[in-house]
């Protein structure tokens, strides 16, 4: 099965139009397979989407503590559900590099919130099933900007779709229609969550183009006291995090058509935003060593979403998994990811229209003239 390669020129053009940037190490993508091999009529066709939280699948820096059988067992008992949706994402923690001189300087090896993974581990997501990854993260750059491109390289490889360095952003096909997924974050080098009026008009450039545009943000506090969206600024040890529901209703307002939130490490509320769906944070998905995965913060929802071909949020599911060590992310089946998010939503957007059922599915409620 093959993807639709998607025309070079107007790669070029978005790119320039989106940050200037026009060298192949930024603004370019390898064609990667494609799930679907028949296209369908863009009024018919629609797009199910998989998106987990954070993923680091171990690291061997300052010290190794990489899983047994060097990690291929990780992902396995997540494989059938990843692997069945047309889209597959996931945001990727740390980088994936031999060697390398770490950006950051640790005075705790027990402590050292360093990541670094073996290159060819980039086989392991792709044999999961991941389409597209995030680079947009506090800890895609922990081998400064040169980890990143190694990030970038070690994807390539494999042909994994990736996106998040300014200029970076994964464009393919899936049944018949254009898709594009761009991540920002609030930190050097990423397409920038800080800047709201730029993201609108990155946004609306790609519209143009594109049937579909999505996006992920890595955004917000750290932690089990911030499950609950704080409709504000968030700040962490000094950093600006942004204000997740300021730029997700923004970059809605624009043109996208999903917003992917990662960061808090624990999950947080899903809202319908002008019948677009707005996850605030799917915690942590997988995160061997180095990340806590006791209380909250193993808790590891996968959000799969159906979009109509013009992008409206049509249904969803949360599936309920958790982490173990060193076994790594298994169904839960307590169901907790499924309920902590339907009472976050109901706390925090008490008037989103979403109808949450008991097994973790997730309907909207759409007014007459929507639908």
């Amino acid at each position: 099965m093959k993807f639709f390669p998607f025309f070079p020129g107007l790669i070029v053009i978005l790119a320039v139009s989106l940050t200037g940037c026009t060298t192949p190490v930024c603004c370019t993508q390898p064609d990667i397979e494609q799930k679907s091999q028949i296209p369908l009529p863009k009024k018919k066709a629609e797009i199910r989407i998989t998106a987990v939280g954070d993923i680091m699948l171990g690291t061997n820096f300052p010290n190794d503590r990489l899983a047994p059988n060097d990690g291929a067992e990780l992902l396995k008992a997540m494989t059938p559900i990843l692997s069945s949706a047309d889209i597959t994402f996931g945001n990727l923690e740390g980088v994936l590099l031999e060697g390398g001189e770490a950006a950051k300087k640790c005075k705790n090896a027990f402590s050292c919130y360093v990541f670094r993974s073996p290159p060819h581990y980039a086989k392991y997501l792709k044999t999961a099933g991941f389409d597209v990854l995030s680079l947009a993260n506090n800890h895609a750059r922990d081998f400064g900007e040169e980890g990143r491109t190694a990030s970038m390289q070690a994807l390539d490889a494999v042909k994994l779709l990736h996106t998040g360095r300014v200029g970076d952003v994964a464009r393919w096909q899936v049944k018949g229609l254009s898709i594009t997924w761009i991540a920002y974050a609030p930190f050097g080098g990423s397409h920038d969550l800080l800047d709201i009026p730029l993201a609108e008009k990155q946004i609306k450039a790609l519209v143009k183009t594109n049937d579909l545009v999505l996006v992920s943000i890595h955004a917000g506090a750290e932690g089990k006291e911030v499950k609950h969206v704080p409709f504000k600024n968030e700040m962490f040890y000094g950093e600006d995090r942004g204000d997740v529901v300021k730029f997700s209703h923004a970059v809605i307002d624009a043109g996208a058509d999903l917003v992917i939130g990662h960061g808090p490490h624990v999950p947080r509320a899903l809202e319908l935003y002008k019948n677009r769906l707005i996850a605030y944070s799917l915690g942590n998905f997988l995160t061997y060593q180095g990340i806590k995965i006791t209380g909250d913060s193993g808790v590891a929802p996968i959000l799969t979403v159906t979009l109509t071909a013009d992008g409206r949020f049509k249904q969803g599911k949360i599936i309920s998994a958790r982490q173990y060590r060193p076994q790594g992310t298994q169904l839960d089946k307590t169901h907790k990811a499924a309920k902590m998010i339907k009472q976050l939503t109901q706390d925090d957007f008490p008037e989103t229209p979403l109808h949450f059922s008991e097994n973790g599915s997730i309907k909207p409620y759409l007014h007459p003239q929507l639908n």
